[in-house]
C-alpha cells in the first residue's frame, strides 16, 4: 500500500497538470474531459474526481482525481476515441459519449469505480455505478466526497 501511495504522490507532484497523451490530436485533461482535434469534450452522464481531489484509503490520502485520469489514459492507450456529441454545457464544452473500439469510456470509468453516474443530468450509468459500488471497486474502496460536493 505504501508503494501505491508513493506512486500517487509522485504522479501528483511531478506532473500534476502535464499528464497527457498525444496520439494524433488528443489530450487527456482529467478523468472525464479530453481535447480531441482542438475541441474540449466533457463526457456526458458521468462525473470523475477533480485533479486536486483526494480520497482516503487505509487512513492515507490518495490522489483519486489523478488516479481517475491515469485509468482513462491507460484505457485509451495510443488510440483515438470516437465521440458522439450531445450538445454543449455551461462552459461551452461539447458533451459527448466517447468510445474506444466501440466500448464506452464513460461506462468503463463508472463500472470500474473511477467515475460516478451524474444523476443530476442522466440515468444512463446508474447500473454501472451500482456494479462498482457493490464490489468496492476503485474509489468505492475509499472514503471520498462526490466530485460535485468537492467542487462546492
Amino acid at each position: 500500500m505504501k508503494e501505491f501511495l508513493l506512486i500517487c504522490f509522485f504522479l501528483f507532484s511531478v506532473s500534476f497538470y502535464n499528464i497527457e497523451v498525444k496520439a494524433g490530436d488528443l489530450r487527456i485533461i482529467d478523468g472525464d474531459t479530453i481535447i480531441l482535434h482542438g475541441e474540449k469534450i466533457r463526457f456526458s452522464g458521468i462525473d470523475a474526481p477533480e485533479l486536486k481531489q483526494t480520497c482516503i484509503k487505509y487512513d492515507q490520502p490518495v490522489y483519486c482525481g489523478i488516479l481517475a485520469k491515469e485509468v482513462l489514459l491507460k484505457r485509451i492507450g495510443n488510440k483515438i476515441p470516437t465521440c458522439i456529441k450531445e450538445g454543449k454545457d455551461f462552459y461551452n464544452r461539447f458533451l459527448a459519449e466517447c468510445f474506444i473500439n466501440e466500448s464506452s469510456l464513460s461506462r468503463y470509468l463508472v463500472r470500474s469505480g473511477y467515475a460516478f453516474a451524474y444523476r443530476k443530468y442522466s440515468t444512463k450509468f446508474i447500473k454501472d455505478e451500482e456494479y462498482a459500488k457493490q464490489r468496492n471497486l476503485g474509489i468505492w474502496s475509499m472514503k471520498f466526497k462526490y466530485p460535485w460536493e468537492f467542487r462546492k
